[in-house]
């Protein structure tokens, strides 16, 4: 993609997007369409916050089933973690 190319492509992205928000805060539509998106948002940020803990939960619940499958075959010794925060992919 050429430089003309992007910058033509950037001002007509920012040209659309200016649109839509000076339609939503302008135009008394564009108000009564804003006040029918927010609850939908709020609804979804919601749903998405109880997913996150359902997988939280069943990521711990598969833990312990594995933590206890292993007690069972009688491997109780258990390996350091090689990286012991659940974040932490690299030592580096």
């Amino acid at each position: 993609m050429t430089d003309n190319s992007r910058a033509f492509a950037a001002s007509v992205a920012g040209a659309v997007i200016g649109g839509v928000v000076g339609y939503l805060f302008f135009t008394e539509h564009g108000r009564w369409l804003r006040r029918q998106i927010e609850p939908a948002l709020d609804d979804l940020a919601h749903e998405l916050a109880s997913l996150r803990s359902t997988v939280l939960k069943a990521t711990g619940v598969a833990n312990e089933g594995w933590n206890l499958l292993n007690e069972t075959l009688g491997d109780s010794e258990r390996q350091p973690l090689r990286y012991p925060h659940t974040h932490q992919s690299s030592p580096f």
